[in-house]
């Protein structure tokens, strides 16, 4: 992932910075920020490459992002971005309608049609997962699409809240991706961001059978890393979460080669093979990092972890510690 940020930039001279940033990153925009907040005025950007989609970790003080009629005859490259609230919160007005935006929510912008968009002036500091990739790329007709500029997409329930979920995870773990992670998961999210906005539009049936699928087991494996830390996670609740018979559930996992049991246990091993390689959790028992993961039994985890690593977790530990 790509950074540019502020940070070595000249007081005095960082939001002019930033505009030029904003408009190569994305299109020309008209910036404006308080004179107050102007000259201490900090963002960073990371940026990866998702296939053809572009996918960008904002992190802001408040300021507001036009796009004015005028810019968009000055240059329009035809894209639409899908935004999701990491952190803080935003107001977007487009076409005639205002969404207020909080963390999870996601939003339609098309960079054709002129919008405003205000980060939250009374929290210090924003984050803002953006998407930006070409209108062709969606399987949806635009005059369906325009129907939800300027519309808040709940990301506390429904569809929306599960690719909320998927978009969050995408976000926190962006810095990590390898090239090949973002080409696999370039098709995934293009996947959730389409069924979504279908959903939004009350017009599921558009969307190909496979992309919903597919969609559905990236919401899953979100939803599942998310809850990770919780011992109550069972296939029952998964399959609640995600309006779906248990026996749908493990039919999905079936096709890719797992059982639902077994690949959450994995996700826990990995969380516990990374804390436990860390050296700042060196003071951390084992038997604790084992239950943050939700890891009840100290016995079967210890089982578990000489299976999938073959050394135990104490084992594990002073190696990795020694060769740090």
């Amino acid at each position: 992932m790509d950074v540019v940020s502020t940070a070595e930039v000249p007081a005095g001279e960082r939001f002019a910075f930033w505009r030029e940033v904003s408009t190569k990153l994305w299109v020309p925009y008209d910036l404006r920020c308080d004179p107050q907040v102007e000259n201490g005025f900090r963002a960073h950007v990371g940026i990866s490459d998702f296939g053809a989609m572009q996918a960008t970790l904002l992190t802001t003080m408040p300021h507001s992002v036009h796009r004015s009629p005028k810019l968009i005859r000055q240059a329009d490259p035809e894209v639409l971005k899908v935004g999701c609230i990491v952190r803080g919160g935003a107001t977007v007005t487009q076409d005639g309608q205002r969404a207020d935006l909080g963390v999870g929510d996601l939003m339609l912008f098309d960079t054709s049609r002129p919008f405003l968009g205000r980060h939250a002036p009374n929290i210090p500091t924003s984050q803002l997962l953006l998407l930006r990739f070409p209108r062709a790329l969606l399987q949806l007709p635009d005059r369906d699409l325009r129907r939800l500029n300027g519309v808040r997409i709940p990301g506390a329930q429904g569809i929306g809240a599960l690719s909320s979920q998927f978009l969050l995870q995408l976000a926190r773990h962006m810095h990590e991706l390898s090239a090949s992670d973002t080409a696999r998961l370039s098709t995934l999210t293009l996947d959730v961001l389409t069924t979504a906005l279908a959903d939004a539009l009350d017009t599921p049936s558009t969307v190909a059978p496979h992309t919903r699928q597919r969609a559905l087991m990236a919401q899953i494996h979100a939803f599942i890393q998310h809850h990770l830390d919780d011992a109550h996670l069972t296939p029952d609740t998964i399959a609640a979460a995600h309006h779906i018979s248990l026996r749908y559930l493990h039919k999905l996992f079936q096709q890719e080669g797992h059982t639902v049991a077994g690949w959450i246990r994995e996700r826990r091993l990995e969380q516990c093979r990374r804390d436990l390689a860390d050296p700042r959790l060196a003071a951390r028992s084992i038997h604790a990092i084992a239950a943050r993961w939700g890891f009840a039994s100290p016995a079967y985890f210890s089982q578990a972890f000489r299976s999938a690593y073959g050394l135990s977790p104490r084992q594990f530990r002073q190696r990795s510690h020694t060769v740090h």
